[in-house]
């Protein structure tokens, strides 16, 4: 297998950021190994050597398994390829769609909250009526 591209010309954006995302995982976990391994003695060696030695091992493994799955592999480059023609299929929101349907949707969870609030109230105070439970003289 070479080491070229499978349909270079062909799902550039999903392949830029399925590439991006794996990259920036990847770079959150050899920041966590990178602190694990200068606790790691080999002889007299320093051990931010051996952490660098260990990190750069890994980085390097990670990426040249993530560039053959993202960009060498025909079956992932298909899934891609087609992820990015269905994308451009879609009908995306306007601004002005996404920002009414925003203010919507907070107005109906602060008038929601306040029903809540009052049902429980109502609640509280016929209970406490009741005596099913006590309340301070002052509620």
């Amino acid at each position: 297998m070479s080491s070229a591209i499978y349909k270079s010309g062909q799902g550039y954006y999903t392949r830029m950021g399925t590439a991006t995302g794996a990259g920036v995982l990847s770079l959150l976990g050899l920041f966590w190994l990178w602190g694990y391994a200068q606790r790691i003695k080999v002889g007299t060696i320093n051990p931010t050597y051996v952490a660098a030695g260990i990190t750069i091992l890994v980085g390097g493994i990670i990426t040249w398994f993530v560039y053959d799955l993202v960009f060498r592999r025909a079956k992932t480059g298909d899934f891609l390829i087609a992820t990015e023609g269905e994308l451009k299929k879609v009908n995306w929101s306007t601004r002005r769609e996404v920002v009414g349907s925003t203010i919507v949707v907070i107005t109906v969870m602060a008038l929601l909250t306040l029903f809540v609030f009052a049902v429980d109230k109502i609640f509280f105070w016929f209970f406490a009526l009741i005596r099913v439970i006590d309340a301070p003289a002052g509620m």
